[in-house]
């Protein structure tokens, strides 16, 4: 399925602060009506995860004030990337003049107008939207969400039991209560765990965020339109693996029941080309050095990867937890221009997408991708989930943080393809190495009881004294700052191998 989750309508989707002029003497049969029809319904409608429906002139009247309110504070639409950083399919943004037509509509006492002038309310699929299936898959069980309580967050294993490999070009998403589901993400495990996980749960599913992801497929948001991938493009679906739902709950005051199914629907044989994910920093930065002390306001996290050929991006994505304020993802090129990627400068975990550009950006051999992510850990930040704030460090739990952000690329000559990977695994394997050291010099300092710089035995605990000797390479009684880092080295040249 293309990562196409752009296409979700919530309340009133709007750009702030609109400057064009409305239309002439509004009225909601001829001006209001298209515009709510177009960005609205597909979510305001009955048996979906909006609060309300938006489809008559009474729904849209009633609900004026609000509609009024998120216009002025720009709450929705829920769409992040900030424009000028990416041109994307599916823009739920409203242009300036129809966010100003609705402003005027309301402050003119919100006349219906000629029931002739009005366009005939949308309709929607009780079926598969792109027709039958090859495959679809369904929770062995349904997960009981409350009338109340705090937002959930659950993992769920789809089993695909593929006795051989298979590609995907869509997929599509079916809730059976789609009035608490706010998303779900998509994701393949070639490992098991998240079947191990699952067993180990009475309940469907398993909470935290402890599945083994070894790949990304897409993912549903309320409104969405499944669709497939461009050109020849698909997704690889090894042989033995599971899909694994992560699907955030919303409780709404009425107790429901959920679901999911899944219709997947394969390519006739394997792309020219295979899609790569360039996640960066790598592994959602569980070795970026994630430690963010409480009150820091803007902790920052960095990263960056060189393009050893000419490739063709086709999706953006990014993923952080409460903390996250900002994430930047540029491409500099050879020449030295920038290409913004994808910007979003009010993060929420709440609203994660995957951004499919309108065009694919073309990025040359040398091109360095980066990334900036900007974090908030002050009492300031209204989704802090510590009050009052302290330390947070990479986890598994949405409480601790993670980092990164990814570009899904293909190479632009199929010859490549290997070169491509074989790159990112290096910088994979140079982030990994990177990280481990970091960790070992923090195990040095806390060993490190004198605050001399260096260990001796007395300082080592009893269970670890076996490796004493072979950390002390020139056998002088004390394990230096070298030596340690020397043996991190070997043991990290060894794993390689």
């Amino acid at each position: 399925m293309t990562s196409n989750l752009t296409r979700i309508a919530f309340i009133v989707c709007l750009t702030a602060g609109a400057s064009f002029a409305a239309v002439d003497n509004p009225t909601f049969n001829r001006d209001v009506a298209p515009i709510i029809f177009d960005k609205c319904t597909g979510c305001h409608r009955p048996d979906q995860a909006a609060p309300f429906s938006l489809i008559t002139y009474d729904d849209v009247s009633r609900r004026s004030r609000t509609i009024s309110r998120v216009l002025d504070r720009g709450y929705m639409p829920p769409w992040k990337p900030v424009p000028g950083h990416g041109d994307f399919v599916g823009d739920r943004r409203l242009s300036e003049q129809q966010a100003a037509t609705l402003k005027a509509w309301i402050a003119n006492g919100k006349p219906e107008g000629n029931p002739a002038d009005k366009p005939t309310p949308p309709t929607f699929k009780s079926g598969w939207a792109l027709g039958e299936p090859d495959l679809v898959l369904k929770m062995d069980k349904g997960f009981n969400v409350p009338a109340d309580g705090p937002d959930i967050y659950r993992w769920f294993v789809l089993p695909l039991k593929l006795p051989e490999d298979k590609w995907v070009k869509a997929i599509e998403f079916r809730p059976s209560a789609r009035s608490v589901v706010h998303h779900s993400l998509f994701f393949l495990d070639s490992s098991g765990q998240a079947r191990k996980l699952d067993a180990q749960d009475p309940v469907a599913g398993f909470s935290g965020m402890r599945a083994n992801i070894s790949g990304r497929l897409g993912g549903y948001v309320p409104g969405m339109t499944a669709s497939y991938l461009p050109e020849d493009l698909a997704r690889a679906l090894p042989a033995g693996s599971d899909i694994v739902l992560q699907t955030h709950f919303h409780p709404t005051g009425k107790a429901e029941v959920e679901q999911s199914e899944l219709a997947l629907y394969f390519a006739d044989k394997a792309p020219s080309r295979p899609l790569v994910t360039v996640q960066i920093p790598p592994v959602f930065g569980r070795m970026a050095g994630i430690d963010i002390p409480a009150g820091d306001k803007a902790w920052e996290l960095k990263d960056e990867f060189t393009v050893p050929c000419d490739v063709v991006a086709w999706e953006v994505t990014g993923h952080a937890h409460y903390l996250c304020k900002s994430m930047k993802l540029d491409a500099k090129l050879p020449d030295g221009s920038i290409t913004p990627l994808l910007y979003i400068d009010n993060w929420s975990l709440d609203w994660q997408d995957t951004y499919q550009f309108k065009t694919p950006v073309k990025l040359p051999k040398g091109t360095v991708i980066t990334t900036h992510l900007i974090y908030d850990n002050s009492a300031d930040n209204p989704q802090n989930p510590n009050s009052p704030p302290k330390r947070v460090k990479w986890g598994i739990e949405s409480t601790d943080e993670m980092g990164s952000m990814s570009v899904i690329v293909t190479p632009a000559h199929p010859a490549d393809a290997d070169l491509l990977e074989t790159a990112y695994r290096m910088k994979i394997a140079t982030t990994v190495r990177g990280g481990a050291k970091q960790l070992a010099m923090r195990v040095l300092e806390r060993l490190d009881r004198n605050g001399d710089g260096q260990i001796t035995r007395d300082e080592l605990p009893q269970r670890y004294s076996s490796a004493f000797d072979r950390f002390d390479a020139n056998h002088d009684g004390v394990i230096d700052k070298q030596e340690f880092e020397s043996n991190l080295t070997l043991l990290g040249r060894g794993r390689q191998r």
